[in-house]
């Protein structure tokens, strides 16, 4: 039996924007759909949480039995997880785009924490995925590019949510069951479809999608028309309901397709950006996490909704659209806009309004996030993990995050003479050969370069954000103990690589 008690779990406290009499901006009218495109949304709240011993109780004064209507403000937080497909840190209005506007994005952005340097884990697609599900660096799992497998020993956020009674679900790119596009859809017996990994409903795509296109749910072909940002997000706002009806709290990861290439979007939100099909794109995710805050809103559980927003990687280097600010380098690279992406969490409950934050965030952050706050105990606790808990930040008691990120990206191409020659695994050479590859070690103010030839550079993010002054000579001592940081790590992902963590665990 799995208690809550409101004094030791500050998950289940009373609105922070309610009890500081903070007033929300209403949601914007603009990019969202007309009521023919509207999805019902039903009022009901109800909770229910599974312990490993059985039913949940709720310890509030007398208790509540399972199935019984709740308070939105004192039952386990939902979790909105969104994640978009190479859209680059200059991609939203808030940080200054001209080519469209992001009106949702923007209003979630002021209602919620602002986090100005969010980094996916990963230059490319399929790492940074494995990063935002697991807590750990994807070359410990030997996902080193995209199309590559997630290991089936890893342990998920949607197994944690599981072991909380959370109803779980995945819509959208999965790209983790080393699959490319090539017209196929995930099959039900394939062996790393998302529910071989906690999802208890999947509608998943094993790449990229746009318009209308075919996905799987649950193995089964499902084709749509239209937008492939519009179904997926009324697609989960179904799920949300059919789980609120089941008395369940629940978690839904939303990964879009867009922007990716080939960059096709509806007439309509193309023409409302000046002609782009990329930035028509952009339109569409925004009014799709419109239409998913407007759900969370109508329903009455928006409050207690942990709503994530983030991007893969940065904008692509095949295409001339797609905006890095101010930032160097694209996807592909360890430079700021090859992984510093938008990041945005929305959770009235927790955060007040016009929360910001220049604390570095990664995407491995969200799997120990999730588990501090569920206070679950999973069967892979010993992994070693590159993320942390970022309660703390949502709190506002975290100013600096102290512990350094590594990165570390060989290529999207195969770097190793035996590799090339088809069969053997990378983890199997990368201890044997010598290869090439771009590491970094990123603090809150420096950050420590490693180039693929094995040299270093040193630049302080702080004073120099597009990277353009190298320290390296000017201040020796850093390198030198950011070069041990990053060694030392190095060294545990190559631990991690030859499977010794699961040996230990």
């Amino acid at each position: 039996m799995r208690l809550f008690n409101l004094q030791k779990a500050p998950q289940l406290k009373p609105s922070v924007a309610a009890l500081r009499g903070v007033q929300e901006p209403p949601l914007p009218n603009m990019n969202l759909r007309d009521a023919k495109h509207a999805y019902e949304i039903r009022t009901r709240r109800e909770f229910l949480a599974m312990g490993a011993g059985g039913l949940a109780v709720l310890a509030l004064g007398n208790m509540m039995v399972w199935g019984a209507p709740l308070d939105e403000a004192t039952s386990p937080p939902n979790l909105v997880l969104c994640m978009t497909d190479d859209q680059g840190w200059g991609d939203v209005s808030y940080n200054g785009l001209k080519a469209c506007k992001t009106p949702c994005l923007d209003a979630m952005a002021a209602a919620g924490l602002r986090l100005d340097r969010f980094y996916a884990a990963a230059p490319v697609c399929s790492p940074t995925r494995g990063s935002f599900l697991t807590g750990r660096h994807p070359y410990r799992y030997g996902i080193f590019r995209p199309s590559l497998p997630l290991r089936i020993e890893e342990q998920t956020i949607a197994q944690a949510a599981k072991q909380a009674g959370y109803a779980t679900g995945h819509f959208g790119k999965w790209h983790l069951n080393g699959v490319d596009n090539s017209g196929k859809v995930i099959a039900a017996n394939d062996p790393l479809h998302p529910g071989r990994f906690g999802f208890d409903e999947w509608l998943s795509a094993p790449n990229y999608f746009d318009l209308n296109w075919t996905l799987s749910r649950q193995g089964q072909p499902e084709r749509f028309t239209g937008d492939g940002s519009d179904y997926i997000a009324g697609e989960a706002i179904k799920f949300m309901d059919r789980a609120r009806k089941q008395g369940k709290p629940f978690l839904a990861v939303v990964w879009f397709g867009n922007p990716h290439e080939p960059h096709r979007a509806l007439e309509e939100d193309t023409a409302a950006a000046g002609g782009s099909a990329y930035y028509g794109e952009i339109v569409a995710i925004d009014r799709a996490m419109g239409t998913l805050r407007e759900a969370l809103r109508r329903s009455g559980i928006a409050d207690n909704t942990l709503l994530l927003f983030c991007s893969d990687n940065g904008p692509s280097t095949r295409s001339a659209q797609g905006s890095t600010g101010s930032l160097r380098g694209r996807k592909t690279t360890l430079w700021e806009g090859g992984v510093r992406v938008p990041g945005i969490i929305e959770w009235p409950a927790r955060i007040q309004a016009g929360s910001r934050s220049s604390v570095p965030v990664c995407t491995s952050d969200i799997y120990p996030t999730i588990v501090e706050m569920l206070g679950v105990t999973m069967p892979g606790q010993n992994l070693p993990l590159d993320g942390i808990s970022l309660l703390p930040l949502v709190d506002g008691r975290m100013t600096e995050r102290g512990k350094g990120i590594g990165f570390w990206h060989s290529s999207t191409t195969p770097q190793s003479p035996r590799e090339r020659s088809g069969g053997v695994p990378f983890d199997e050479v990368v201890d044997t050969e010598k290869v090439g590859g771009q590491m970094t070690w990123t603090e809150d103010r420096y950050k420590l370069y490693r180039m693929a030839d094995g040299k270093y550079e040193l630049y302080d993010l702080s004073a120099d954000l597009a990277e353009s002054r190298d320290l390296a000579a000017e201040r020796p001592e850093t390198v030198e103990r950011m070069k041990a940081e990053l060694g030392a790590w190095h060294q545990s992902v190559l631990r991690s690589l030859r499977r010794e963590d699961y040996l230990r665990d």
